[in-house]
């Protein structure tokens, strides 16, 4: 996600960090490469043009600071108007005053829309709270079926009726949820290859009907800017409270995300950054912002954690790691919590810094995966005692994890190495923590 522009950008901004000061010369120069780097990364020419011009008047009228770089004092700027290009703030869905919420989603086909439902319904899935799902895609064959699967598999309610009048459909589950006391109704409506006058008519028959708090339709990231003309053109004639965009853990580029607040006028609140049910984020502009210029997102880091990691759970480990007690099998359990929060490459760039990290340097998502196998083919002792693993047992454990006996062995070595460290850190109490001999 926004691969290509954070790489070029922060490349920019080491150039300029050598400098003296801000000069008229150097600011032209560097705004010339974020144009070049935002046209490359497919934003709309225009918002690239407006962009330009924002950060060079603001550079030029800019009193740098004594304590700070010329480098330093372009990025703040270029950050500010990222952040002012992308929304500025984070926009959260309006909550009706008297529950059901009604979310209507909308789009077109293979933008990702039932799939995006079901994980909007996940987010807002919290203890004592009520979502239903109801089916109004009428159209697509098997969409309703497959909305009523992804329904028990995130654990909501889920609404169908036997019709074809998609006003109906809507109306009926409109007073099924207030029966139910739902808090959140989402309308899955039909998508179309194309935008056609009789679809348009369908989705404001329903918005009509339903009056819904919030409108939002969903565009694949991935398509560049036929998703910023798709939204264009859905709120001419809907009344869009915002946008959705899939697929953006694909997307190297991002042009669509940087152009869409600008061009439509309407706010991205949620991204999508995988397949997983999990994998539905609200979007925080400046957050994103930081990301794209290699400055991290801790705040969203620590969120992720919170969501996935077991509080129960993670005391029980605190415990075990206080007692010296913490064995393969527990650290297991931890990698697939690791896991849950996405890919060792979403995970990096959220931390500070790691943009600055070697370009060669590589990020295995496959590495989590591979220590999985290794333990998953330990025996419940070797786990619990893995001093006891000779030879022929880490052979055994190399084949049956589809790994080689070098990996075994490194792994072994590693968490060897962090028991000692923790008894390190165990034993100090006060006394100033020493790294171990061997590292």
């Amino acid at each position: 996600m926004f691969d290509s522009l954070s790489e070029k950008l922060t490349g920019l901004f080491k150039d300029l960090t050598g400098k003296g000061k801000l000069s008229e010369d150097n600011i032209k120069e560097a705004s010339q490469k974020v144009k070049r780097a935002l046209l490359e990364a497919d934003v709309n020419y225009k918002v690239v043009r407006d962009f330009v011009a924002a950060i060079e008047e603001k550079a030029l009228g800019a009193e740098v600071l004594n304590s700070i770089t010329p480098g330093q004092q372009f990025i703040k700027i270029v950050h500010e108007q990222l952040s002012a290009t992308l929304g500025t703030r984070n926009e959260p869905l309006r909550m009706a005053s008297q529950p059901p919420t009604v979310v209507m989603v909308c789009g077109l086909q293979g933008s990702g829309k039932t799939t995006t439902c079901a994980k909007l319904a996940k987010s807002l899935l919290q203890p004592g709270r009520r979502v239903m799902l109801a089916a109004a895609d009428v159209y697509r064959p098997a969409a309703i079926e497959q909305l009523e699967i992804l329904s028990k598999q995130v654990g909501c309610d889920f609404y169908k009726k036997d019709t074809t009048d998609v006003v109906d459909i809507c109306r009926s589950a409109q007073h099924e949820a207030v029966k139910r006391l739902a808090d959140w109704l989402i309308l899955d409506t039909a998508g179309r290859l194309h935008i056609d006058q009789p679809m348009m008519e369908e989705l404001k028959a329903v918005q009509a009907a339903v009056k819904p708090h919030e409108v939002l339709l969903v565009v694949d990231g991935m398509t560049g800017q036929d998703a910023v003309n798709i939204a264009a053109e859905f709120s001419q004639q809907l009344d869009l409270s915002g946008v959705i965009m899939t697929k953006l853990d694909g997307d190297a580029r991002g042009g669509a995300a940087l152009s869409l607040r600008a061009v439509t006028g309407k706010p991205i609140k949620y991204i999508g950054l995988g397949e997983k049910l999990n994998a539905l984020e609200a979007f925080h502009p400046e957050r994103m912002a930081s990301r794209i210029l290699g400055l991290g997102d801790v705040v969203g880091l620590v969120e992720k954690a919170q969501s996935v990691f077991d509080q129960k759970q993670a005391a029980k480990m605190e415990e075990k790691v206080r007692k010296q007690s913490f064995t393969l099998e527990d650290f297991s359990q931890q990698m697939k919590q690791i896991k849950k929060m996405g890919s060792m490459s979403e995970i990096m760039a959220m931390i500070p810094g790691a943009a600055k990290l070697p370009q060669n340097a590589e990020i295995d998502d496959k590495a989590l995966s591979r220590i999985e196998a290794i333990i998953g083919s330990m025996t419940p002792q070797e786990r619990t005692r893995p001093q006891i693993i000779n030879g022929s047992r880490r052979k055994r454990i190399a084949s049956g994890s589809g790994t080689s006996v070098q990996e075994v062995n490194r792994l072994l070595s590693q968490f060897e190495m962090s028991q000692k460290m923790m008894k390190q850190m165990m034993n100090s109490k006060g006394r100033g923590f020493k790294m171990p001999k061997g590292f």
